[in-house]
């Protein structure tokens, strides 16, 4: 599944992975999320509620993905590698950004609208 990302002015477009998590993120959307910036590597903010767990885990990202962070119920977005791995339990791969990640390089907090692609 296609989604388009709107983050300070630009619209990113990001396709969903095919796992359970990934499904029951997509039930959620549209989705307004305030993201916070997290070591100077990521955006992350909270989804309205908890979501499967049933993807695979990872302790590595690549620029340009799509998390979920269980522990807090967050989604993340990764921007820039830090060469550093996701403390445990780790992060559930939900999707990737296709183009446009830069636009996540911004300091402080960015309110992030996501939707399914029309």
């Amino acid at each position: 599944m296609k989604i388009t990302i709107k983050v300070a002015g630009n619209e990113l477009h990001a396709t969903l992975a095919d796992n359970p998590t990934a499904r029951e993120f997509a039930a959620l959307l549209p989705l307004h999320v305030s993201m916070e910036d997290l070591f100077g590597r990521e955006k992350a903010g909270p989804l309205p509620r908890e979501i499967s767990t049933g993807g695979p885990r990872s302790n590595v990202y690549k620029v340009g993905d799509i998390g979920y962070w269980s522990p807090g119920h967050d989604v993340a977005i990764y921007y820039r590698q830090d060469g550093e791995s996701i403390p445990a339990p780790g992060i559930i791969n939900i999707g990737h950004v296709d183009a446009g990640i830069e636009a996540f390089e911004r300091p402080g907090a960015l309110d992030v609208t996501i939707e399914q692609t029309r």
